[in-house]
């Protein structure tokens, strides 16, 4: 199975185990348990799983049995009658029916409330429901796969997890792993990610310097691959530079390793032939401070720039390794907009 088309991205060992499993599986009608923490991906693994499967064309059907209320979520998993509630001015079929034939993912199963855990149980044993308000028993074939950041075993032991469900759904059990446990996949992941969000936002595709990779590497990443993706888009849209050093990473990581950011200011670069950096004299020379000497510098240099760049503000940009909407920003500040 590749990897790559499956939605998946990585290449660890760790990751590749769990695709022998599902190449196994996935021919079978066999009822899975998906567990791993929140965030690691684990409907991309079902939905891999289906489309590889003899059932891929029919319905894969999802649903979220922690983000419904529970007196909501047996209508919605088994449909319900006209009449049989209050607002049931219809009938209406459930995820079941519509996944006939196909996948159905009871995603977060480790929320579902214990009175209609009995009624999975019946569909898992006997392929057959009924509606909510109905009379009339409806047979169903679907597959079954589930999913929980919970562990059952400890929710069954606490009782708040029926055992005999436990069993029925852990046929066969896919564990994901944590991004923190699947080694160069954050950079290979980060990498993607990258591509994405620079092409989405019409800018220069950046890097991370080998100390910010290795920091990346070291971190834990409670959110997983969610809080990866989040963070490559946050670092595309506020971070212009074209290489992420550590000083670009946020607080959290920097606790999450124990270190401190580095209050020193980093070694000057070395000065090229024919070079000098500004003094003190040259600031008391101008009669100027800081600031005033520092915005005629800019200055100096943004019209440099436009002027090599004969006026096209994308050239001038890069010529200065700025967004465009950067350059804009500060030509306006300046009132150096032209007409």
């Amino acid at each position: 199975m590749d990897l790559m088309t499956s939605g998946i991205i990585g290449d660890s060992s760790v990751l590749r185990e769990v695709f022998k499993v599902l190449a196994k599986v996935a021919p079978t009608d066999s009822t899975v348990l998906v567990t791993g923490e929140s965030g690691t991906g684990k409907e991309l693994l079902v939905r891999a799983l289906h489309h590889s499967s003899k059932r891929a064309a029919k319905p894969f059907v999802p649903i979220n049995c922690g983000a419904i209320p529970r007196e909501l979520l047996e209508s919605e998993l088994f449909g319900h009658e006209k009449g049989a509630f209050t607002h049931a001015i219809r009938s209406r079929p459930g995820r079941f029916e519509l996944a006939d034939g196909g996948t159905i993912f009871l995603d977060e199963i480790g929320e579902m409330d214990l009175s209609l855990q009995v009624k999975i149980l019946r569909v898992l044993q006997e392929k057959e429901f009924e509606r909510v308000g109905a009379i009339r028993t409806q047979k169903v074939n679907v597959r079954i796969v589930a999913a929980t950041n919970r562990d059952l075993e400890a929710e069954v032991a606490a009782m708040r997890f029926r055992e005999d469900l436990f069993y029925r759904l852990n046929v066969i059990p896919m564990h994901l792993p944590p991004l923190r446990d699947r080694g160069q996949d954050i950079l290979i992941l980060a990498d993607h990610f990258t591509v994405k969000f620079c092409e989405r936002k019409g800018r220069k595709k950046f890097c991370l310097s080998p100390e910010a990779a290795d920091m990346f590497l070291r971190y834990s990443w409670p959110g997983n691959v969610r809080e990866l993706e989040n963070f490559m888009e946050r670092l595309a849209i506020l971070c212009d530079a074209d290489v992420i050093t550590p000083d670009d990473l946020p607080q959290k990581i920097w606790n999450d390793l124990g270190r401190e950011r580095r209050s020193e200011e980093p070694p000057m670069a070395p000065v090229s032939a024919g070079f000098a950096w500004p003094a003190l004299s040259d600031i008391h020379a101008k009669g100027m401070g800081l600031k005033e000497f520092i915005d005629e510098i800019e200055e100096r240099l943004l019209r440099e720039a436009l002027d090599k760049s004969g006026g096209v503000k994308n050239q001038a940009a890069e010529l200065l390794g700025i967004k465009r909407t950067t350059l804009i920003e500060k030509l306006k500040k300046k009132n150096m907009v032209q007409a």
